[in-house]
């Protein structure tokens, strides 16, 4: 008897031991991190003016997917292009949520745009509306005169700069280049005709630019929010909106002006219009949505080309063989016609080549748009938790090892004759994201950006200033969303054809 009550006592444990050994093999396992402090995480150690770089150094410790805790939020990092595949493509619906940021939902209207918005039937409309009728192939193809004659008149005024030997604030240059242009596709007028009206653009650019890449306490610790407040980022979110929607109003009102002259080509504002006059959407599509449209075009199409442009000189100016090696390729192709036009572009391969190294090395956001799990899920054999917020690394994944040979040296060889892309299905190099939030602006961007650099590369034989060595050209950045140098780009213009 008493045997038979040792072996039940001992079968009991024995259970009991596999039951908890099971339970315990079932517990979630999250990827590694830093450690972090009780309540605010690792808040106290992040290094918001230059995060990716912070982010990335911090992966090379913990790996390529790592997570940490910024007050109340838990944050997964992804540094690696075979882990950013499983979250663009394999598991790209689970990712595809927007945290509630103060500043990008106050100037979204509340998340009524594309970009900032939450993952729902709404948004895949409106999504709809953006590839469909907004920045469709044929809509931007539409759109070549304008960008001809801007890029065009670019270069007749740098061509004045080089009659003088005098230095050209290229980061200057190409800001107002990428405003003109937005102002004339996007709000059908030149922004540019009075001093007045380009120098609010461009405040208004500025201002919406701090808010967007603003640090607001309420974000990571709500039960302090009371510091935004003392700290004025409240009262500057609302002065910015407020400018914002009062910009967007008079623009909406000069088209509704029945006195405005039409014209051939209707501007991106005219189509909003259009739509919600026609009720031609499965939304109720409201001004604040048009508002929050211009938003996205304003802010996106501006800032993101003119960066994408100066870092690439800036890349050039550091490679002066490969800058010999595509003018070369773009004078020979052109000859001596004066500029190159669009059609001109299909034939120049490698400066394609060029401007997809650049992207992957100087993205023009190095950390994509955050997103937010929408649902517990498993990458890399860890487990990511509900509403995390994740942050892809675009400028570590083009540096990655595994994936780049030699991958901080600047070499656009690396896409001759391949069919690697930028537009988000290569994992490796990603400055437009992908997946379901893909940048739908990746067309109307790259044929700006391969025009003007076409034409400044035909135009101009660029020279360092005195006494400067391409060892002085720094690539330090400003704090924000999207990578500006921190210090401008300022070149000498030497005109290569004498028309």
């Amino acid at each position: 008897m008493i045997l038979v009550v040792v072996a039940a006592a001992i079968l009991a444990l024995a259970v009991l031991s596999f039951t908890r050994n099971k339970k315990k093999s079932l517990k979630p396992v999250h990827p590694p991190g830093p450690p972090g402090l009780p309540f605010i995480g690792n808040l106290h150690q992040f290094d918001i003016s230059k995060p990716h770089i912070y982010l990335w150094q911090l992966s090379k410790k913990y790996g390529p997917i790592m997570l940490m805790k910024l007050g109340i939020k838990q944050v997964i990092v992804i540094s690696s292009a075979n882990i950013v595949k499983e979250v663009l493509k394999t598991q790209d619906q689970a990712f595809s949520g927007r945290p509630m940021v103060l500043g990008h939902q106050k100037l979204s209207y509340n998340g009524l745009d594309v970009a900032f918005a939450q993952y729902s039937d709404s948004w895949r409309e409106l999504r709809k509306i953006y590839v469909v009728h907004l920045l469709s192939n044929k809509l931007v193809q539409s759109f070549r005169p304008v960008r001809e004659d801007e890029i065009f008149s670019m270069i007749r005024n740098i061509s004045r700069i080089s009659s003088t030997g005098q230095v050209a604030n290229l980061s200057q240059i190409m800001l107002s280049l990428t405003s003109s242009l937005i102002c004339r596709i996007a709000f059908g007028k030149k922004c540019d005709e009075e001093a007045l009206g380009k120098r609010r653009f461009d405040e208004l650019m500025i201002e919406s630019q701090a808010v967007q890449g603003g640090f607001f306490v309420s974000d990571y610790l709500p039960s302090f929010g009371w510091v935004d407040k003392i700290s004025g980022m409240i009262d500057k979110v609302e002065k910015t909106y407020k400018d914002l929607d009062e910009f967007y109003q008079e623009l909406i009102e000069e088209h509704l002006d029945a006195t405005r002259p039409k014209s051939a080509h209707p501007d991106i504002l005219d189509l909003l219009i259009q739509l919600k006059e026609e009720h031609s959407c499965s939304i109720d599509f409201t001004w604040d949505h048009i508002k929050a449209a211009l938003m996205d075009i304003f802010i996106a199409g501006t800032d993101t080309g003119a960066v994408a442009i100066v870092w690439t000189i800036t890349a050039l100016i550091k490679n002066p063989s490969t800058m010999k090696k595509l003018q070369k390729e773009i004078r020979d192709m052109v000859g001596k016609k004066g500029h190159v036009n669009e059609e001109d572009l299909s034939n120049l391969p490698y400066l394609k080549a060029v401007i997809k190294e650049a992207l992957g090395l100087y993205p023009p956001a190095p950390l994509l748009l955050p997103r937010e799990t929408l649902q517990e899920c498993t990458i890399g054999g860890y487990t990511i938790p509900n509403k995390a917020l994740v942050y892809i690394n675009a400028w570590a994944i083009a540096r990655d090892p595994e994936y780049w040979e030699s991958p901080e040296d600047f070499v656009p060889e690396r896409f001759l004759n391949t069919n690697i892309d930028v537009v988000g299905k290569d994992f490796g190099v990603i400055p437009f994201g992908g997946g379901r939030r893909g940048c739908p602006g990746i067309a109307m961007g790259l044929a700006t950006v391969e025009l003007a650099l076409a034409n400044l590369l035909y135009s101009f034989d660029w020279e360092l200033p005195s006494g400067m060595t391409k060892e002085d050209v720094e690539t330090d950045v400003l704090p924000g969303l999207t990578m500006h140098k921190k210090n401008a780009l300022q070149l000498v213009p030497k005109t290569y054809l004498c028309n």
